[in-house]
């Protein structure tokens, strides 16, 4: 039995070109574009609902808003910076900080968070982005 040909071309990167790990075990390219987001939570990307979206994301300001997955857990690797993580538990903040590479947090599904970035921080993300919910901090 043969070997599938290996990629060609140039590498990517995750900010620019999330990768949706499909429940089939394969995965394939998804370009980010400004809208994609928005897109995604009303429905517009239905062919991203199954599997998890692998994505890399630097920042230097808290997040502007809370989100949560309505359709699983998500987690959240730090590359390197900073970071502290706010989920919201039963009314009440809990706060996670990650603070050396490799550090992770498991954000369990339906559980709203943002982030407190005191640093350039960069992550990477494993998330089930269908219905993911944004809400103004």
């Amino acid at each position: 039995m043969s070997q599938p040909a290996a990629p060609k071309g140039a590498a990517k990167s995750l900010s620019s070109t999330y990768v949706h790990l499909r429940d089939d075990k394969s995965a394939a390219d998804v370009e980010v574009t400004p809208t994609f987001w928005q897109e995604l939570g009303s429905g517009e990307r239905p062919g991203l609902d199954a599997g998890r979206l692998l994505m890399q994301l630097d920042s230097t300001e808290d997040w502007p808003t809370w989100e949560m997955h309505p359709a699983g857990d998500e987690v959240v690797f730090l590359v390197a910076g900073t970071v502290e993580f706010v989920l919201e538990v039963d009314g009440q903040e809990q706060c996670v900080t990650l603070k050396a590479p490799g550090d992770f947090v498991r954000v369990p599904r339906g559980v709203w968070h943002t982030a407190r970035i005191s640093s350039h921080c960069s992550l990477v993300f494993v998330t089930p982005g269908e219905g993911t919910l944004n809400r103004p901090r």
